[in-house]
């Protein structure tokens, strides 16, 4: 699940990783005894001990003192060239030199570099903006809705700017966080819808509940109204279907196919019907007979087809339902949210339930759904099997994005 955006993001990852985390301290070694320059004639004349200019290892110069009978006060000349000498041929003494000790240049410019990144720095814009376009592209890539994207973007670099980054910071730590929880902003819904509380509250009326299922044909919409039965079944709800897709060739017969294999109760009428009529029995036949939940299939449609969005719009107003529910294909990636967000507009979508999720790749309509129509996502379909349907929960995206 999602295998291309998971790649793309554990590379925006690294990215962070290598572009903010603090360099290594770099190591500064005390030269060795016998490589240390010997000290210089005044240091050891004050010490009162011989001056020997010097260097171990190069040739033997001429000295540059002058030997001269003890008098009072003498005055001895030492020229800067000597100096320059003793400390090392050819060379003036080194910044750093602590002595006789010199610190190796490019280590010291690495201490003092660390020394800063210990105190501190924080993140700014600047420092992350190559970072937050190759998102925004990975994202895009993944076919996310662009307004989603740019949500996610704005979340990461709110979660970045400012950060203190010392020596201590775990960069790759703080770069998965900051990204799962942008990715967990953008899948959380702000409406709860919980069909269980739902067909609880109904049932303790004595009244079913109604569910309506809407969608583009082809996109699993039959198929998911047979698993919700499935999953509503093994938790001791009686469930009845209502084949109101009279208008697709087959499609009473495929949903009939379901209910006998599942063994729940269908209301159905010839092919051409009127499907809010059908809704109506189904809704009356669950009554009658104490049923709990009343799913209600509809003629998959093209968000542009009026006729059909007019029929959905009828079968919506006679039928009542508790929930109506969007069946969108994930593959289909931001279609699926296009066609998510007319439906809403047409009839007001309660939730979404996503099919083949364990074949989408790239994640754009998990990403992009809720976050368009403001509306939850429900369920997951994950295979062809009766059972092959997952509760929501943002985690499992989360899991699937950012786990091992």
């Amino acid at each position: 699940m999602f295998e291309k955006l998971k790649q793309k993001l554990k590379q925006v990852k690294e990215r962070i990783t290598k572009k903010v985390a603090p360099e290594p301290l770099e190591e500064t070694r005390e030269v060795p005894a016998e490589a240390r320059p010997e000290p210089l004639p005044e240091v050891m004349a004050e010490a009162g001990q011989e001056a020997r200019p010097e260097v171990k290892g190069a040739e033997p110069r001429e000295s540059h003192f002058e030997v001269v009978e003890k008098k009072p006060e003498p005055a001895v000349e030492r020229p800067e060239a000597g100096r320059a000498e003793a400390a090392e041929p050819g060379k003036g003494p080194e910044k750093g030199t602590r002595a006789g000790v010199i610190l190796p240049e490019k280590p010291r410019r690495g201490f003092i570099r660390a020394v800063k990144r210990v105190a501190g720095r924080e993140l700014t814009a600047k420092d992350i903006e190559d970072i937050l376009w190759d998102l925004q592209v990975a994202m895009l890539e993944s076919d996310v809705a662009v307004p989603v994207a740019d949500q996610i973007v704005e979340r990461v670099k709110a979660g970045l700017v400012g950060r203190r980054i010392g020596l201590r910071t775990d960069v790759k730590k703080m770069a998965d966080e900051v990204l799962r929880e942008a990715i967990k902003e953008v899948l959380t819904s702000k409406q709860e819808v919980d069909l269980i509380k739902i067909i609880e509250a109904k049932r303790a009326k004595g009244e079913p509940a109604v569910f309506v299922f809407v969608g583009i044909n082809g996109h699993g919409k039959t198929t998911t109204i047979a698993k919700l039965a499935r999953y509503l079944t093994k938790r001791g709800y009686k469930v009845v279907l209502a084949a109101g897709d009279t208008f697709r060739a087959a499609g009473i017969e495929q949903l009939e196919i379901h209910a006998e294999r599942l063994g729940v109760n269908i209301v159905k009428q010839k092919r051409g019907s009127d499907a809010a009529a059908v809704a109506y029995d189904a809704i009356a036949h669950a009554k009658a007979r104490g049923l709990d939940v009343v799913l209600v299939d509809t003629a998959g449609r093209m968000q542009t087809d009026v006729n059909l969005m007019d029929e959905m719009r009828k079968v919506v107003r006679v039928a009542k339902p508790d929930a109506v529910i969007f069946v969108g294909d994930a593959l289909t990636g931001n279609d699926a949210v296009e066609q998510a967000k007319t439906f809403d507009q047409a009839v007001g979508i309660t939730g979404t339930i996503l099919c083949k999720m364990d074949a989408d790749a790239r994640g754009g309509a998990a990403l992009s759904i809720t976050q368009v129509t403001g509306k939850p996502i429900l369920f997951l379909g994950t295979g062809q099997g009766y059972d092959d349907l997952v509760e929501f929960k943002p985690e499992i995206i989360l899991n699937a994005l950012f786990g091992d």
